[in-house]
């Protein structure tokens, strides 16, 4: 796991590299599409607009595999963003998903963290 302190150094090249990703991937990898999701929130959630556009398309992505809970849980996000922003309370290291708490910080999982360190290493 990887100190979700490091979850504070936002770089936007590398969040649009994940996003542009996360775009490319197969409509069927729905599994690896939730992870790049979950390394650009990591990334991304301490910028409004970043995180704001991650959460977005983590509901576009329930909606379309009708996954109810995860619509449901991105809807609350979506409404817990601008507040998390204006009172300087977000979780840091926190994947963005509904099945983990939404005010929980936590440790960045190793997979999230290989998935940022290669959008960083690209030239």
């Amino acid at each position: 796991m990887t100190d979700p302190r490091l979850a504070n150094v936002f770089d936007a090249l590398t969040f649009s590299r994940l996003m542009s990703q996360y775009q490319a991937l197969p409509q069927h990898d729905i599994q690896q599409r939730w992870l790049v999701l979950e390394a650009a929130h990591v990334l991304g959630q301490t910028r409004f607009e970043p995180h704001w556009r991650v959460h977005m398309a983590m509901l576009q992505l329930a909606w379309r595999t009708a996954d109810h809970n995860e619509i449901l849980g991105q809807a609350m996000r979506l409404a817990l963003v601008p507040v998390g922003h204006v009172v300087h309370r977000l979780p840091l290291g926190n994947p963005g998903r509904s099945n983990v708490s939404a005010f929980v910080p936590m440790p960045i999982r190793a997979d999230i963290a290989q998935i940022i360190a290669r959008a960083q290493d690209k030239s």
